[in-house]
């Protein structure tokens, strides 16, 4: 274990709010995958949408989106949001997920690959219908374990000069 006291509840997310251009469009997009982590939806109305699921601290977990009126084009290299990464629990999990992005039509920006981010880090990078970019990752607790110790050992940028650092980095 990285600690004893994991799950930790401090610091977790709570929710992911997402502004988005399209409501039903955003509704068949994110229902297929959230459905696919565990998520249920708990919300609907003409401007919101709100999914959550049990997380591993005891509280639910929420993926919100909500309409924005006079929408921007998302350019994720600006100042704010750049991506976000969920969890999957197996390497098998994100092969299937990203066959059920590719059997949908959603953009793939990265395919299943290994990562060089922590040790064992295998991840699908995809984009939804506004251009946000999305991300399930799986990530073995020994990789997680492992980065943890090497920073406790060598501090920032732990992975520096280890061989499996050289893996594939994600586009964009």
């Amino acid at each position: 274990m990285i600690d004893e006291n994991t799950p930790r509840k401090s610091g977790s997310i709570n929710h992911l709010r997402l502004t988005v251009t399209d409501i039903p469009r955003s509704e068949v997009f994110y229902g297929r995958f959230a459905e696919f982590m565990g998520y249920k939806l708990v919300e609907r109305t003409e401007t919101r949408l709100s999914w959550a699921m049990p997380a591993s601290h005891g509280n639910l977990q929420f993926l919100i989106l909500s309409v924005a009126e006079n929408a921007q084009p998302h350019d994720r290299y600006a100042a704010g949001f750049h991506h976000c990464a969920w969890n999957a629990e197996t390497r098998e999990q994100v092969d299937q997920f990203h066959n059920l992005l590719v059997e949908n039509g959603v953009e793939i920006l990265d395919p299943p690959a290994d990562y060089g981010y922590e040790p064992g880090y295998y991840a699908v990078f995809f984009a939804d219908p506004d251009g946000l970019k999305l991300e399930l990752a799986y990530v073995p607790q020994c990789g997680s374990e492992t980065y943890w110790h090497l920073f406790e050992a060598r501090g920032v940028n732990p992975l520096d000069d280890i061989q499996y650092q050289s893996g594939s980095n994600a586009t964009g």
